[in-house]
C-alpha cells in the first residue's frame, strides 16, 4: 500500500535550546501532507528526529517508521530562540552534516540554524538567508557566504535555507512540493492556511542600523539622522555635523555602516513610512510628503524597491486595524 512506501525521509537536527515548536511544526506539517499524499493514493514522507547521545554519537531520537535504517534524504537544523549558536557547539553537528551531505543528503536550516549549517564550509560562497536581525553577526562570522537576507527561502540545490522564526512553514510547504508534488502542497498550504508563495522577509525586518563600528563622528552622524527620520537632510549638512570634509565622511560612512549617506536616509524614510502606513488612514501622497518626498511617484518606487511591495499593498497587509483618525 502507497502508506507503507515513504516518499523520502526528512530529519530534524536536535540541539540545545532549539526551536521546539519548529521541530513539531514541521513534524506535523509533513504528517498532514502525508495524509493528503495517502488519500490520493501517493506516498508518504518519514520524519526522524536526531540528536547526539551521551558517547557523542548522533542518533535517533524518534522516528515515524522506527526499526528501520537508511539516510535521511534531507535534514534540516531549527533556529533557536536564544540567539544562533556558536562555532564550538556548531563543530560536532557540522562534521556529520557535512558526512551526510557527502553522502548525498539534502541539507536545510531555519533561522539562526543557518549559522549551524554554515559552520560545515558547504555554504561558502553560496547564497543563503537567516533572520534578518541576525544578519550582521553572521556575516561578520561567515563573510564568504552570500547571504540575502530578505528572501525567506533560499534553494540553492542541494542548500536550501529558510529565514525567521516561522519561516520554517515556507520552508515546509517547499519540500511538501518537492518531495510530494504541487497538488499536495497547495492542499497543505490550504489546510494549514499558510500562503504557498509570495512572501519576503523585507515586507517584516526593520531596518536596524549598524551603530557598534567605533567610527564616534560617524555615530553621531546617525544619531542626528535618527532624531530627524532622515528628512530634510543633505550631505553637506551630515559631513559638518560629523565635523568631516565631505569626501572623507562619504568614505568613512559608507565603510562603517555598509551603505551610502543617501541609501541610509532612504530607509530611514521609509521606516517612518510604514509606521504611518500601518497606524494613520493618511493619504500616501500626504505619507510621502510628510516623510520628505515632494513627488509621490518617486517615494513609491523607492518604497517597491525597498521593500517589495507597493505602500498601497503594504497598509492592506499591516494595517492596525485600529479606527485612527485621519491626520492632517
Amino acid at each position: 500500500m502507497a502508506a507503507d512506501k515513504p516518499e523520502a525521509e526528512v530529519g530534524l537536527v536536535l540541539y540545545r535550546q532549539c526551536q521546539m515548536a519548529m521541530v513539531h511544526g514541521m513534524t506535523d506539517l509533513l504528517a498532514i501532507a502525508s495524509t493528503f499524499s495517502v488519500e490520493r493514493g501517493g506516498p508518504r514522507v518519514r520524519v526522524s528526529h536526531w540528536i547526539i547521545d551521551e558517547c557523542g554519537d548522533v542518533t535517533r531520537q524518534y522516528d515515524t517508521d522506527r526499526g528501520k535504517s537508511g539516510e535521511p534524504d534531507v535534514l534540516i537544523v531549527p533556529g533557536r530562540l536564544t540567539g544562533p549558536p556558536g562555532l564550538e557547539e556548531s563543530a560536532p553537528y557540522a562534521r556529520w552534516l557535512l558526512d551526510r551531505h557527502a553522502r548525498g543528503t539534502t541539507l536545510a536550516s531555519n533561522c539562526g540554524g543557518a549559522f549551524l549549517l554554515a559552520a560545515t564550509g558547504l555554504l561558502s560562497g553560496r547564497p543563503a538567508t537567516t533572520h534578518w536581525l541576525f544578519a550582521e553577526a553572521f556575516r561578520e562570522r561567515f563573510p564568504e557566504v552570500l547571504l540575502d537576507p530578505d528572501r525567506m527561502v533560499i534553494e540553492d540545490g542541494d542548500i536550501i535555507t529558510a529565514g525567521g522564526l516561522m519561516a520554517w512553514t515556507d520552508l515546509g510547504i517547499r519540500l511538501v512540493d518537492r518531495l510530494l508534488g504541487p497538488t499536495v502542497m497547495i492542499e497543505t498550504a490550504k489546510f494549514l492556511l499558510v500562503d504557498p508563495a509570495g512572501r519576503e522577509q523585507r515586507h517584516y525586518s526593520r531596518f536596524v542600523p549598524r551603530l557598534t563600528h567605533g567610527d564616534e563622528p560617524i555615530v553621531k552622524v546617525q544619531h542626528w539622522l535618527q532624531a530627524r527620520s532622515g528628512i530634510g537632510v543633505n550631505v553637506t549638512d551630515m559631513a559638518g555635523t560629523a565635523g568631516l570634509e565631505e569626501r572623507t565622511f562619504l568614505r568613512r560612512f559608507k565603510a562603517a555602516t555598509g551603505m551610502k549617506p543617501t541609501e541610509y536616509v532612504q530607509h530611514l524614510r521609509i521606516g517612518k513610512a510604514r509606521e504611518l502606513l500601518e497606524f494613520t488612514r493618511r493619504s500616501i501622497d500626504q505619507i510621502a510628503w510628510s516623510v520628505g518626498y515632494e513627488d509621490s511617484s518617486a517615494f513609491r518606487r523607492v518604497f517597491q524597491r525597498i521593500l517589495g511591495l507597493s505602500p498601497g499593498e503594504y497598509r492592506n497587509r499591516f494595517h492596525s486595524g485600529a479606527d485612527l483618525a485621519v491626520a492632517a
